[in-house]
């Protein structure tokens, strides 16, 4: 039924991209994965692909942006009757300090198998600012649907074989700039410290 819907959305082009990318992100897990049809979109019709992947931000943004919101909202209604257990308080300011790298990771790179949803309620249960959520998840998302649309338009049919092949690439600079990305925020805190 999913495929069904998924094939029906296709035909609406950019517009029904924007449908896929907010019930994907919202945790309803879709069998056509955004990358395959926006490079697929961009190989049929390379005048639509960035609007195209506008729209692929927009409704991860919004389907994102609604899982996050009901997370908090829920574990607001679930803490008020429920004591908190006293021992999480590390894992929590780890997660303050660099857990938006997590979320990052997953939502700017389509080979790593790490699923973004777990981070997005991670994000939201632990009191993550909005703003700063928000960033993350729409530079990630810009950075990774722009650039399955340019790849697409570059290469057409070449870009699935492509990201196949460079599969292990890719996730190495990814995890390289997660480290990077890491290492600064921890310099950074360490800095301000200092002051």
């Amino acid at each position: 039924m999913l495929a069904k819907i998924t094939a029906a959305l296709v035909a609406y082009g950019p517009w029904g991209v924007l449908l896929i990318g907010f019930v994907d992100s919202l945790g309803a897990p879709l069998p056509a994965t955004m990358d395959a049809l926006l490079i697929f979109l961009a190989v049929k019709a390379p005048e639509r692909a960035l609007f195209a992947a506008l729209m692929a931000v927009v409704g991860s943004l919004a389907g994102n942006l609604a899982l996050f919101l009901g997370v908090q909202h829920g574990s607001r209604l679930l803490i008020k009757t429920v004591p908190e257990p006293a021992k999480p308080q590390r894992f929590r300011d780890w997660f303050r300090r660099y857990g938006l790298v997590t979320v990052f990771i997953p939502a700017a790179i389509p080979v790593l198998p790490l699923p973004l949803k777990v981070f997005v309620v991670s994000a939201a249960y632990l009191r993550t600012p909005l703003r700063r959520f928000v960033f993350v998840i729409v530079a990630a998302r810009i950075v990774r649907y722009f650039g399955d649309a340019y790849l697409g338009m570059r290469l057409g049919a070449g870009a699935q074989p492509f990201l196949a092949h460079n599969a292990w690439t890719l996730a190495g600079i990814a995890v390289v700039a997660a480290a990077a990305l890491f290492l600064a925020i921890h310099w950074n805190t360490r800095g301000r410290r200092a002051l």
